[in-house]
């Protein structure tokens, strides 16, 4: 399975960005997956951001949530971060993750996600 994330920029806080993370694969069925978003900032370990069940199940930090909005198409194989009302804080690189699975409640810890997309820079200014 391979992920690639892009959609991030330079932008002003309040401002938006939609991050894209499109998946592909041999033998790979998208909707069977779980999706998320990471992200990490300098200095810092990689963070949970969001994530979206098969079942369209959504998860926010508590960083995030009334600002973001993760989505996925699986029509078209890929995953939205909707990302409205930027801080400073979070500037960052984000990286999409996806795992095989059915459950309904997912994990945060980045150990639990085999595959990761390549990371896109998000750089909010004031």
């Amino acid at each position: 399975v391979q992920l690639q994330a892009s959609g991030g920029g330079l932008v002003q806080a309040g401002g938006s960005l939609r991050l894209s993370c499109a998946a592909s694969g041999r033998t790979f069925s998208f909707r069977s997956y779980a999706m998320g978003w990471f992200r990490q900032a300098p200095g810092k370990e990689r963070e949970f951001v969001a994530s979206i069940t098969w079942m369209a199940d959504r998860e926010y930090a508590d960083s995030v949530k009334g600002r973001f909005t993760i989505s996925r198409d699986n029509a078209k194989d890929t995953m939205y971060l909707q990302m409205n009302s930027l801080k400073m804080e979070d500037t960052a690189v984000y990286y999409c993750a996806g795992r095989q699975t059915q459950f309904r409640k997912l994990q945060h810890g980045t150990n639990w996600w085999p595959y990761w997309g390549q990371g896109t820079q998000v750089t909010v200014s004031s």
